[in-house]
């Protein structure tokens, strides 16, 4: 032990001691710390006095860098409030008038970096995100965190970057508290009376400036495209806007007669296929799947997707326009499904994770299903992905096979995202889950999904690519055209698949945006950012109809083919296409809003006051899960679960417990001895984010024998599974559901 002499004596040093010191000496520090007192600087008192003009000056100084990071670019941020001072100065008013709340306070210098805090807080995440993607961030983003914290695939930092963004966070929250105990105080009196109605008045005159503005053309109310809406009116402007603007505003002539007289209108035949021969119908959306030959900067060594181009040269296809650019995959199944718009809800907004929350509505699913088919869907992703185990109940269907009963084994070279050559198989089983039914499927595939490495991931890539402007643009491109030619491949393998079927089938396929990887028009042969490709097969003759349409019109444009007239929506699109109405009139477009709103936010007049879309008890997954035998380990230690149609989101329950599992294979499952007791029931379960379960097996029962102590087992009692109940669907009845994503599903009963 270290020693120290003291009046002639050896001391010694206590470590504990030393440390107890330095920690209260720190204690210390942060008691007796304290911000300079500047109250009484001159230059302080004449900024209190003119305060009002210096917290304008500041807005317009947090509007620039706000606009500064969110551009990338520091001259086009000049260049934005040189060209549209007006609007630059409306997004400065929408921050001036938050800074308003420091006169509330006497901690008046906290509130003020707080709240400017706030505002660039939110600046350089939309930075961070436009570094990812084109779509800038918006309000309808934070009701996607749980959605993107589910996903292999979603970081839009790297791991270093997110920890220096955690210690930034941490310091920042430090010095916040600090200054709350230790900053400055206004030694003015707070006139709370007098600065609340100042606030209320500036607040309360926003909605007249932003009509006046709209009004003005200095603002807009609708973006057609979302990120150069916000290039063009503000970054502050643009996300307020989508905090404020969700669903739809009530248009100025709804009333029942109008309605009626919409309805009344169409001019639509009815119904012609026969029930007897009615075809399978089945859309494919391609995840982020484009024609490559649409970019004009780019060379291949030879046709990247070879079997979509002979689809397109033998049977119908065309451009497809389509609401999102580079994201929002949802917003076009959302057009595609109901034949509804994107355009009237507010600015980013996602209906699914809305409206449909909480609201039916009426969809391709409730049409068909009322002519006598069955109706699917099939997604290798997430069920609670978007919220889609519950919005396919809102809209009809009858079965939802998501990734959780899927036996997905197969991923992408970069291990992001599942193969699509799994939907194969799932197809075929849907198929001949219905044999008495004609069917409809919907399909959303997903192994085309971002982000793109920036890095060399093939050796030797099939498909040889130039065009790219540096090397990380280069490997960017690359990747992204060999996974289009992996999806091409899967393509010809489904159609091979389904050709050698004796059922009448259509297939529709098109994709649902552009990737993000930085394109502009000018990049694009159709000079549009908002156009894919559509094709359709079909094994009964079909005549070949090629046509431009718009997501929200190929629903109606393929069954109007087939003779198929059902729905609101698509007998409205059906009339007016088959009139040759352009999808840019103004009457096309004014009807079409009145019934959407009708529809979904008004009092339903096109259906006379009959319930006629109700919600479905959605089934998850076509197939029983099975347990048929189990099996002890020669140490006594595991016990191996035998069955059917196990995925790697099986987890065994032991008497309602989710229990550690291991995943073997689609038929073998292997959890712990230690579990069990005498009388446990096991039940496998197969469960999605947030622990939802989505499908649950039969339940065994397990019995010890005699010389059985608490973590050993040698007899497993399994039930008869002879009968129909061996798989336990779970079921979501509508008067069941909840507006929580976690909760889409009830358990199994």
């Amino acid at each position: 032990m270290k020693s120290f002499r003291k009046n002639g004596k050896e001391k010694p040093i206590i470590i504990g001691d030393n440390i107890k010191r330095k920690r209260h000496g720190f204690f210390r520090f942060l008691k007796n710390f304290k911000f300079p007192d500047l109250s009484d600087n001159p230059k302080v008192q004449f900024m209190n006095k003119f305060s009002l003009l210096f917290h304008g000056l500041l807005a317009c100084i947090l509007v620039f860098t706000i606009e500064c990071v969110s551009r990338h670019s520091f001259t086009s941020a000049v260049s934005f409030c040189i060209s549209s001072p007006l609007t630059f100065l409306y997004n400065a008013l929408l921050i001036f008038a938050t800074l308003l709340i420091v006169y509330l306070f006497k901690h008046r210098a906290l509130v003020r970096i707080v709240i400017s805090i706030f505002w660039m807080l939110l600046g350089v995440i939309n930075g961070c995100v436009l570094a990812s993607r084109v779509t800038p961030f918006n309000f309808a983003d934070l009701k996607l965190i749980g959605d993107l914290l589910s996903m292999k695939n979603s970081k839009y930092l790297s791991a270093g970057q997110e920890i220096a963004v955690v210690i930034l966070l941490i310091a920042l929250a430090t010095f916040l508290i600090l200054f709350a105990f230790k900053g400055p105080k206004f030694k003015g009196r707070v006139h709370l009376f007098r600065n609340l109605g100042l606030l209320v008045l500036c607040v309360a005159s926003i909605p007249f400036i932003t009509k006046a503005a709209i009004h003005s053309d200095i603002l807009s109310g609708y973006f057609g495209n979302l990120a150069q809406g916000y290039k063009d009116y503000g970054f502050v402007y643009s996300f307020s806007a989508s905090v404020v603007d969700t669903g739809m505003s009530k248009p100025a002539n709804y009333t029942e007669e109008t309605i009626d007289t919409i309805n009344d209108n169409v001019t639509t035949e009815p119904t012609t296929v026969d029930s007897s021969d009615m075809p399978n119908i089945i859309f494919m959306q391609l995840e982020t799947f484009i024609d490559p030959y649409e970019l004009n900067f780019l060379s291949y060594s030879e046709d990247p997707i070879p079997n979509f181009h002979k689809l397109m040269e033998n049977y119908t296809s065309g451009y497809l326009t389509v609401p999102v650019v580079g994201a929002g995959t949802a917003n076009t199944e959302f057009e595609v499904l109901t034949g509804m718009g994107i355009r009237f809800f507010g600015l980013g907004e996602y209906p699914y994770k809305t409206v449909l929350k909480n609201t039916t509505c009426e969809s391709a699913a409730d049409d068909l299903g009322n002519i006598g088919y069955a109706t699917h869907a099939l997604h290798n992703n997430g069920g609670n992905f978007y919220g889609r185990a519950k919005v396919f109940s809102q809209m009809g269907f009858d079965t939802f096979t998501s990734k959780e009963l899927m036996n997905i084994t197969e991923y992408n070279e970069i291990a992001s995202w599942p193969t699509d050559n799994i939907l194969i198989d799932e197809t075929t089983k849907t198929l001949d889950s219905t044999p008495d039914q004609s069917d409809f499927l919907y399909t959303i595939t997903v192994q085309s999904h971002g982000s793109y490495p920036d890095y060399k991931v093939f050796d030797n890539p099939e498909i040889q690519v130039t065009g790219g402007d540096t090397e990380a643009e280069h490997y960017q491109w690359e990747y992204y055209i060999n996974e289009l030619h992996e999806v091409d491949k899967f393509i010809g393998n489904l159609i091979d698949t389904l050709s050698k079927r004796n059922e009448k089938t259509i297939v529709v396929m098109y994709g649902d945006h552009l990737p993000t990887l930085g394109l502009e028009e000018s990049d694009m042969n159709t000079g549009n950012l908002y156009d894919t490709t559509y094709v359709t097969w079909n094994n009964f003759g079909l005549e070949k109809q090629d046509k431009d349409v718009a997501a929200y019109q190929l629903m109606s444009y393929i069954t109007d083919q087939l003779g198929i007239h059902e729905g609101t929506m698509f007998r409205y699109h059906q009339s007016e296409m088959n009139a040759d109405v352009s999808a840019d009139d103004a009457s096309y477009i004014t009807n079409w809003e009145l019934l959407q709103y009708d529809l979904l936010y008004g009092n339903r007049y096109s259906y006379h006051g009959v319930d006629k879309y109700p919600a479905s008890n959605l089934v998850m997954g076509v197939q029983d899960v099975v347990i048929d035998h189990t099996s002890m380990s020669a140490d006594k230690t595991k016990l191996t679960i035998f069955g059917e149609n196990f995925t790697p989101w099986s987890k065994v329950y032991v008497d309602g417990e989710k229990v550690s599992t291991e995943y073997i294979s689609g038929n073998c499952l292997e959890i712990s001895m230690a579990n069990l007791s005498d009388g446990s029931e096991l039940v496998v379960n197969q469960v999605g984010s947030s622990n939802t379960i989505f499908r649950s097996s039969n339940t065994v029962t397990f019995h010890a024998p005699a010389d059985f102590d608490e973590h050993e087992a040698d007899n497993v009692e399994v039930p008869d599974t002879s009968g129909d109940d061996m798989g336990v669907p779970v079921v979501i009845p509508p008067e069941e559901q909840t507006t929580d994503d976690a909760a889409a599903t009830t358990t199994a009963q």
